[in-house]
């Protein structure tokens, strides 16, 4: 096989309900003839039980670095042994990384301890390239260490926050190449790393298979009015904003449900604030749901609405506009690129309760602007965010940055 077409994926956690997308990306690939292997920093987010086929499937030939054991002692002796230079280099990589600061030098040498891991599962099944999803800095270690190709994608908002700290310039110019969900995302990481760098970052958009996320037959009664939203509980996905644009609705007298479907760190203050505004009739909890049950809720709802302070280029928003699923968004980051305000879907400022509430109200209100916007929102899909379309597109990156000649020469379709 292809050296080009040997990747080790590199993961925060694998299989994980918020990141379906990278096993679809990961499977897409594999069906493209790519040999990928999954390192997983931890395991499953589920018991084996809760998980999808699929997902058990991924979880079987995943190599997990967390706990350390014997892997850990194994992978730590033979880079000792076998790479000492690059063993070196690699500890001494992270305490740079981890500055002058104590706690972030401990946890760098926690990534240094995983890389090591990590890399070493890479090189002994035979892989020399390393790709990283959420774990960059453990991947540009790794590399480091045994002299691995490296490269990154970058989701954001979170890794723009911070550049310095994210060590971006140095993860840009150590890698291969960095993979960018939207042109919003490739500004950032062109904002923070040398403009020497800036050819080899590349856009490659997520994307969602429309053959599975098909839209089904509209609900002809829509009472009460059924709102969605797909995403972990955080305060960056706002969902308070959402409950309380969808408390001024039923204050004026519509009947509406909002069902929220996920968990995270702010579900005990979200259900303590529907509580406080007397929403708790209207406002369902649903709690982590696989792929299936997901999308059984899409064909359940009127809407899906996301209030969110920050995001990439969100999946869940291309899952719903594939089933025709009107959406209401706020303009934030690369959500603009997704959809333009009135002809995919609506868009709204972050922040501003009134506004959401006026723009979900419309849809409420216009059977007819629901269908239009629905039918808009897949032809979208279709045309920039299919998932086959859009993995054909990466493995091209993959290919383009291959070979040494294509590196060196600053190798980039986008050189600026």
């Amino acid at each position: 096989m292809p050296e080009a077409s040997r990747v080790a994926y590199l993961i925060s956690r694998y299989p994980a309900i918020n990141h379906t997308f990278i096993l679809r990306e990961v499977l897409a690939l594999r069906s493209l003839g790519f040999d990928i292997q999954t390192i997983a920093i931890r395991g499953a987010d589920r018991p084996d039980a809760a998980l999808t086929p699929a997902e058990l499937n991924e979880r079987k030939r995943t190599v997990q670095v967390l706990p350390f054991g014997a892997n850990f002692v194994r992978a730590h002796l033979a880079a000792v042994a076998l790479h000492p230079a690059g063993y070196l280099a690699g500890l001494l990589l992270a305490l740079r990384l981890g500055r002058s600061n104590l706690r972030a030098r401990i946890f760098h040498l926690i990534y240094f301890a995983e890389a090591v891991v990590a890399g070493y599962a890479a090189k002994r099944a035979g892989f020399r390239h390393v790709h990283a999803h959420f774990s960059s800095t453990v991947g540009l270690i790794a590399a480091r260490v045994f002299g691995l190709h490296f490269s990154v994608t970058i989701h954001g908002p979170d890794e723009f926050r911070n550049p310095e700290a994210f060590a971006m310039r140095e993860k840009v110019a150590n890698a291969r190449f960095i993979a960018t969900i939207s042109h919003y995302g490739r500004s950032q990481v062109m904002l923070s790393s040398d403009p020497g760098d800036w050819g080899k970052v590349e856009v490659c958009r997520l994307g969602v298979d429309p053959s599975v996320f098909m839209p089904g037959p509209k609900r002809e009664a829509a009472e009460p009015f059924r709102v969605i939203c797909v995403g972990r509980l955080a305060p960056v996905k706002a969902q308070q904003i959402l409950i309380g644009a969808c408390a001024k609705l039923v204050k004026a007298g519509w009947r509406l449900r909002l069902h929220l479907v996920g968990s995270g760190p702010d579900e005990g203050r979200l259900k303590q604030f529907t509580e406080s505004i007397e929403m708790g009739a209207h406002v369902v909890f649903e709690g982590p749901r696989n792929q299936d049950e997901v999308i059984a809720l899409y064909r359940q709802s009127d809407v899906f609405a996301l209030a969110s302070f920050g995001e990439g280029v969100p999946v869940v928003l291309m899952e719903a506009m594939a089933m025709e699923l009107p959406c209401v968004a706020t303009w934030v980051n690369g959500v603009p690129e997704l959809i333009r305000d009135g002809e995919e879907g609506l868009l709204v400022a972050p922040s501003d309760v009134e506004g959401l509430a006026r723009a979900i109200g419309e849809l409420l209100k216009n059977p007819e602007l629901r269908v239009r916007l629905g039918r808009a929102g897949r032809e979208r899909v279709l045309r920039d965010y299919d998932l086959r379309t859009n993995t054909l597109t990466l493995a091209d990156v993959f290919r383009k940055y291959a070979t040494p000649e294509t590196v060196d020469s600053g190798g980039g379709s986008h050189g600026v």
